[in-house]
């Protein structure tokens, strides 16, 4: 998501969705509609500002405190995940040497996580948060997504990405996704007429009136705006970052499913990773009503989002489960370049990595190491190093997306995880 500063509010967004929560919070969440089922506007107002720095630190884990939610519940023994606990090396940050105790303040962290070899090095909190504290993922929900749709791949729910997504949802015939394969959502390369930017004001774009009307207001679902959407380019011709793709691939699969998406994702990721708390998704409506924001709005604990690294590291197992196919975690990390054939490289003046890296099925190539990253807005990682077997999970709060600040954040990030995969624990 990709937000652009108005009169009204300094939203924003990427490439990308109050004290710890309990985990009784979720079954006893607060109403969130008035009587006529309209939103109440201070809650609506603090939902537009909720993005924004110093209250974000807050907002990030209390999300079921601002939206509806759709708890996905734990069950069964919990996956242990042993400890070699170790100091963390120092961090080298535009050629100054810092603690990495200093390095996480410097880049705005809330929690912190590195295992080597499925074994927790480091573990640490920050801003009255803990082990139980549950933190939006922002669009590390996409990667999750894409996880799903292999599983319902796997049990024939999918016969095949190649399948147009009208297949499954009709309502789509006519629209600019009509014709438009699982396969080419999974790549973000629909050729729909839609520009991840939110300028509000009096001619809102697209995004924006998603923005306001589905997350903000919940007077219509994030997927709505698919069927009105026009065409632009050819399927699958070019890349464009697109939190309605991967709406459409949620819709894609409830249909497919028969289910809710909180369901199967209890079912068929959640419980077989073995977590130690339930997970929830944010909803764009009321229950019967709304939908899970599966592109924008997972929510866990640190070691949870940890498990499910591990679990994509080591080829869709954990557990000892086959969760998610070891082919399609191969297919989902093979990357396509962002740049279209043809096109020149970003210029060197660009240092966000993203702009010169590759997409797979919802999951960022970082560098020609092999690594790759889920990613969220304002700073949530949980990116796994192959080479070294290193899954490592930052759940930060960024100042605003697109600032020098937030700029610098991400750039002093991927600086300390090179730091750390270069690192020999002793």
């Amino acid at each position: 998501m990709s937000f652009a500063r108005s009169p009204l509010t300094r939203v924003l967004a990427l490439a990308l969705a109050l004290s710890p929560i309990a985990p009784l919070c979720a079954q006893t969440a607060p109403s969130h509609v008035l009587p006529d089922g309209t939103v109440p506007p201070a809650l609506a107002a603090a939902r537009m500002h909720m993005l924004e720095a110093p209250e974000n630190m807050l907002t990030f884990h209390n999300m079921d405190q601002l939206f509806q939610t759709r708890v996905v519940p734990r069950s069964g023994p919990i996956a242990p995940l042993a400890h070699a606990d170790a100091p963390l090396p120092k961090a080298t940050i535009r050629g100054q040497t810092m603690s990495e105790d200093a390095w996480e303040d410097l880049t705005y962290t809330s929690a912190f996580l590195v295992m080597r070899d499925g074994k927790i090095l480091h573990e640490s909190y920050r801003n009255n948060t803990d082990e139980r504290t549950h933190f939006i993922s922002f669009s590390m929900a996409k990667t999750f997504t894409s996880m799903l749709v292999g599983i319902a791949v796997a049990q024939g729910a999918i016969h095949s990405i190649d399948d147009p997504a009208t297949l499954y949802v009709p309502e789509l015939k006519g629209s600019g996704y009509d014709g438009v394969t699982i396969r080419q959502l999974l790549q973000m390369r629909s050729g729909t007429d839609y520009e991840e930017r939110y300028d509000f004001g009096a001619s809102p774009s697209i995004a924006a009136q998603i923005f306001l009307n589905a997350i903000v207001a919940n007077k219509e679902r994030f997927a709505d705006m698919a069927p009105r959407m026009k065409r632009k380019l050819a399927p699958g011709s070019h890349f464009n970052y697109s939190t309605l793709d991967t709406s459409v691939l949620g819709w894609v699969l409830e249909r497919a499913t028969k289910r809710p998406l909180a369901d199967f994702t209890a079912h068929y990721l959640w419980q077989p990773l073995g977590t130690e708390s339930y997970g929830f998704w944010l909803a764009d409506g009321g229950p019967g009503v709304g939908r899970e924001l599966n592109g924008m709005a997972y929510n866990a604990t640190l070691r949870d989002f940890a498990r499910f690294g591990q679990m994509m590291l080591d080829s869709g197992r954990f557990n000892g489960r086959q969760i998610v196919p070891a082919d399609w975690m191969k297919q989902a990390t093979t990357m396509t370049p962002n740049a279209d054939p043809g096109t020149p490289p970003p210029p060197a003046s660009v240092t966000n990595p993203f702009a010169r890296s590759g997409y797979g099925y919802q999951i960022w190539k970082l560098d020609d190491t092999g690594a790759f990253t889920a990613l969220g807005l304002q700073g949530q990682f949980i990116y796994v190093h192959p080479a070294t077997r290193t899954v490592i999970v930052k759940l930060s709060f960024f100042p605003e997306e697109g600032s020098p600040k937030s700029d610098a954040a991400l750039e002093d990030t991927l600086a300390y995880f090179r730091t750390l995969t270069e690192w020999k624990a002793k």
